[in-house]
């Protein structure tokens, strides 16, 4: 999931800033988006199920019209939250005025705070985090003073992932958790106008310039008084940053705790070239997140770098596909490997994850029949043997392939003479030079920076009416 807002002091067509925003942000969701433009505390609103070229047709945009703010989301679809009523931006108009959340988060006490909040008479059309939120800060701004204030006490209530951009009628938010388990940004652009973008090569989409990123647990309001900082949940909790942004879920053109992705995941590869060293002729990248692996793989190691496979550029990533069948039909038009690269070789392939192992077993096999030797397969992250709880789609450690097999096992499984993975100690270091003080990795090695949640079966909110009355 990631989010974009915009504002400034004069009316322009700030739906169109969102889109492109919205649009170098697709690799980040692909089940669905949508903007809320705010003229002058007029909300209109776009969101459907589709990608942002699709959703937003030129009817669409004109619906949206001009503004002086506006938010956008795109949605990754996990299995539990993927209908289309819970498609972000989400918004509510409350007694003492209006609201549009949007945000990449997960709460850990989603079920209870859902259930206090049903208990006080909340109706509830959705099952997805956004919701709750506003709700929580509906809640606090019938006793605050402003939206701010609403927001700062509603954090309270609030645990687990979250990095959210707010708007009122008059004002524009971004906030993160108190751990800072997803990155937020913002930037300017000319003279008066702000951009919040979930990573920064959105900033570079709309020609912002890069300020800095939103701190954990930091609140930060844009309106026409300028900018104010609110640091009261600062410091409370140590920084844990989600590790997978480096591995997989960021662009490679984004910088996240001043730290560039494309070099962290070159040092991955020159990591997993160490401790996994093996005589090959060639190291193949898995397109699109596994390639700046592979190049630190081939560098560290001296083994030439080859161009193996062809992503079809009009599939979506597969990982964040929704359904195991989805994504295994996509994995099978996805790739195709280029045989003048890979027959007679021994063969470095270079992954960014192994998770479920959709893709694997497919990808060898492409390689085999093109003609290679040897097929070396090395991932660029350690082995996933837990769940995650804070925005990843790894709900059980059932559908993890390596909770259920030892490396041999998998070695068959997916057709490869040899298996590498990085090692814990090794990811952890991804952001060297960079400004980060701690990492999330539990869905490696299971130490969870919170309490799981009591339950993550969504589902069970969205039963037929039939069902809840029997």
């Amino acid at each position: 999931m990631s989010v974009f807002g915009i504002i400034g002091n004069k009316t322009a067509d700030v739906a169109s800033s969102v889109y492109y925003g919205l649009y170098a942000l697709q690799h980040r969701g692909q089940e669905s988006c949508g903007i809320v433009v705010n003229d002058d505390g007029l909300f209109r609103v776009h969101k459907d199920s589709g990608l942002v070229n699709d959703v937003f047709t030129q009817n669409a945009m004109k619906h949206l019209g001009m503004g002086k703010m506006a938010i956008g989301h795109v949605r990754y679809g996990t299995m539990q939250t993927k209908d289309k009523v819970n498609t972000e931006p989400f918004v509510v108009n409350h007694i003492k005025g209006k609201l549009a959340v949007a945000g990449q988060s997960s709460l850990v006490n989603y079920p209870e705070l859902r259930r206090d909040l049903e208990l006080q008479g909340a109706i509830f059309h959705s099952s997805c985090d956004a919701e709750i939120i506003s709700y929580v800060i509906t809640r606090e701004r019938l006793t605050s003073g402003s939206i701010e204030e609403a927001l700062n006490k509603a954090m309270n209530s609030l645990k687990g992932a979250f990095s959210l951009v707010i708007m009122s009628s008059q004002k524009l938010i971004a906030t993160r958790d108190e751990m800072g388990m997803h990155p937020l940004c913002y930037g300017m652009r000319g003279e008066n106008e702000y951009v919040i973008a979930s990573e920064s090569c959105a900033l570079d989409a709309v020609g912002a310039t890069f300020i800095r990123e939103v701190e954990p647990g930091e609140i930060i309001v844009f309106s026409k008084d300028g900018i104010k900082t609110i640091k009261d949940h600062c410091n409370k909790q140590p920084e844990r940053l989600c590790v997978f942004e480096y591995l997989y879920t960021a662009r490679p053109d984004s910088v996240i705790r001043n730290c560039a992705v494309q070099a962290a995941r070159k040092r991955a590869g020159a990591f997993l070239a160490k401790s996994h060293p093996v005589e090959a002729d060639v190291v193949v990248g898995v397109p699109d997140s596994g390639l700046e692996a592979a190049i630190g793989y081939a560098e560290e190691s001296g083994i030439p770098y080859g161009i193996g496979l062809i992503k079809n550029k009009y599939i979506g990533r597969t990982f964040i596909a929704p359904g195991q069948n989805v994504r295994e039909d996509k994995v099978r038009i996805k790739l195709n490997p280029v045989v003048n690269s890979v027959r007679g070789k021994r063969i470095v392939l270079v992954d960014d994850s192994i998770v479920r192992g959709t893709t694997c077993a497919r990808i060898v096999k492409l390689l085999r029949d093109a003609g290679a030797n040897e097929i070396h397969l090395r991932s660029s992250a350690p082995k996933f043997l837990n769940p995650c709880y804070y925005g990843t789609d790894i709900e059980s450690r059932d559908v993890l392939v390596a909770c259920n097999h030892t490396t041999e096992e998998m070695e068959k499984i997916f057709g490869v003479d040899s298996l590498g993975f990085l090692e814990i100690e090794d990811v952890v270091k991804l952001g060297e030079g960079g400004s980060c003080k701690g990492y999330c990795i539990a869905c490696f090695d299971g130490k969870y920076p919170t309490n799981p949640p009591s339950t993550t079966n969504r589902n069970k909110y969205d039963i037929k009416l039939s069902e809840s009355e029997s």
